[in-house]
């Protein structure tokens, strides 16, 4: 049997005929039945997306149970930053308006662990504008106290100036302007 001249271009155009039809029937079978209802998306997904369990909350929902720690927090510098930063998410704590189970309280060199996730380093808030934070060892060291210390002995972790303050307040330290 003769090979005619042109039998390689009919053997590619027959493989990408049947590459075609297969990849036709595999978007066919592959693709979801709501694909493209709002465009180029899985329709389901978002009743996917707003069936899932709520995991975080806001502070409110923290602090309308805990009400002492809602009024050191609420007056603090740490007022704008999430519970769950430090504490986990609230669906870990309460479920179904009850106590679902305990959420672990950081201790000795724990706290110390969560405080440097924030206040090791400067942080850029505006171009031109740090905000002000501590470093360690240094702090401690300007502090002239152990370099074991941990953040609790000198600061509330709620409210971090509410002890310094205090302690100014008692001794007669003015703030500079």
């Amino acid at each position: 049997m003769k090979s005619s001249y042109n039998s390689h271009i009919k053997r590619i155009v027959l493989g990408l005929l049947i590459f075609a039809v297969v990849g036709f029937v595999a978007k066919m079978v592959l693709t979801p039945k709501s694909f493209g209802k709002y465009g180029p998306y899985r329709a389901d997904a978002i009743d996917e997306e707003a069936n899932q369990e709520i995991r975080h909350m806001t502070n409110a929902s923290c602090l309308s149970c805990h009400p002492y720690e809602a009024n050191i927090h609420l007056t603090g510098l740490h007022k704008t930053i999430s519970c769950e930063f430090c504490h986990g998410p609230y669906a870990d704590h309460v479920k179904a308006g009850k106590v679902y189970g305990k959420l672990p309280v950081k201790k000795k060199e724990e706290i110390k662990v969560l405080c440097l996730r924030c206040h090791n380093k400067a942080i850029q808030a505006r171009p031109g504008e740090v905000i002000k934070t501590v470093i360690m060892p240094e702090h401690l060291e300007e502090q002239k106290v152990k370099v074991s210390h941990t953040c609790d002995q000198c600061h509330h972790v709620h409210a971090p100036l509410k002890y310094i303050n205090r302690a100014k307040k008692i001794v007669g330290i003015k703030e500079k302007s």
